[in-house]
C-alpha cells in the first residue's frame, strides 16, 4: 500500500529541488519561480523569469537541455517546459533580490542599489518594502544595513498572503553578501476599512437631497402641529376657569 503522506512529501521535494536548481542556474535572468503540474501527457513545467529569452536559449537549445535534466536527474516524466515573463518584476521579491545580487557582483555601491530598488518597488504600487544587505559591506567585520519604506507586515494573517520574501547571495572578494527582500503587495488587508461613495453603492445624490428636504418639511409640519395642539390644551382650562368665575358672580 502506498503511503500517502510520503508520496506527497517526495512530490513536493522534487519541486523544491527543481526550484533550487533553476534559481542557481538562471539567477542572472531574473528567475522568479516555477510551477509543476501533472498532466495525462506528462509533466508540465512553467518557469517564470524577467528575461525569458535567456532561459529559452538559441533556437531552444537551453530548453532541450533542461528537459533532459528534469527527466534524468529529477524524475519528471515527459517534461513539457513553458517559459513565461513576470507581469510586474518590481513586485516580485525574488527578481529584485537577484537583481541586487548581480549588481553587487558588478561592483556597484550597496546603498545606491538599495535606495534605487526601494524607489522602483514603491513606484510599482507596493504598500511597503524592506531590503537587508549583510556582509563585509563597510569594514572587515561583518554587519548589515536595513532599508525600509512604507508599511511592512511581519506577523498576522495578512503576512501570509500579501508579503513576498526572497533571499539571494552575491560572491565578492571580501566574501559572500546576503540580500533579503520583503515586499508588501498592494492588496487589501483584513483590518482595512473602505468608505464607499454614494455613486458606488448606487445612490443618487439628487434623490437623497430631495428625500432630506421632504423629511425636513415633514419634521417642520409635525413640530408646528405639536405646538398648536399644546397651545390649545393650555387655552382650554383658562376658558373653563373664566366661565366658573362668571357663574359665581351671577350667583
Amino acid at each position: 500500500m502506498v503511503n500517502i503522506k510520503r508520496y506527497f512529501i517526495e512530490k513536493n521535494m522534487s519541486v523544491v529541488k527543481v526550484d533550487e536548481y533553476l534559481a542557481k542556474q538562471f539567477y542572472r535572468a531574473g528567475y522568479a519561480g516555477v510551477d509543476v503540474y501533472r498532466t495525462p501527457l506528462g509533466t508540465r513545467v512553467v518557469i517564470r523569469a524577467e528575461r525569458p529569452a535567456f532561459i529559452i536559449g538559441r533556437r531552444g537549445q537551453t530548453i532541450k537541455t533542461l528537459s533532459n535534466v528534469f527527466e534524468n536527474y529529477f524524475g519528471l516524466e515527459n517534461p513539457q517546459i513553458t517559459v513565461m515573463p513576470v507581469e510586474n518584476p518590481d513586485l516580485n521579491a525574488r527578481v529584485v533580490a537577484f537583481r541586487l545580487a548581480v549588481s553587487l557582483e558588478r561592483g556597484f555601491h550597496f546603498r545606491k542599489l538599495a535606495f534605487a530598488a526601494l524607489r522602483r518597488i514603491m513606484a510599482a504600487g507596493a504598500a511597503g518594502a524592506e531590503i537587508i544587505i549583510s556582509g563585509k559591506i563597510t569594514s572587515e567585520r561583518a554587519r548589515y544595513e536595513k532599508f525600509r519604506a512604507g508599511k511592512i507586515y511581519k506577523t498576522g494573517e495578512q503576512a501570509t498572503y500579501i508579503v513576498d520574501k526572497a533571499v539571494a547571495h552575491a560572491l565578492l572578494k571580501p566574501g559572500i553578501y546576503g540580500v533579503k527582500v520583503i515586499i508588501v503587495k498592494p492588496e487589501r488587508t483584513k483590518d482595512s476599512i473602505i468608505i464607499k461613495s454614494p455613486e458606488e453603492i448606487g445612490i443618487n445624490k439628487e434623490s437623497t437631497a430631495k428625500e432630506k428636504e421632504q423629511k425636513e418639511e415633514m419634521g417642520e409640519q409635525i413640530s408646528t402641529q405639536a405646538q398648536e395642539s399644546s397651545s390649545q390644551q393650555v387655552l382650554q382650562p383658562q376658558e373653563e376657569s373664566t366661565e366658573e368665575k362668571g357663574e359665581g358672580e351671577t350667583q
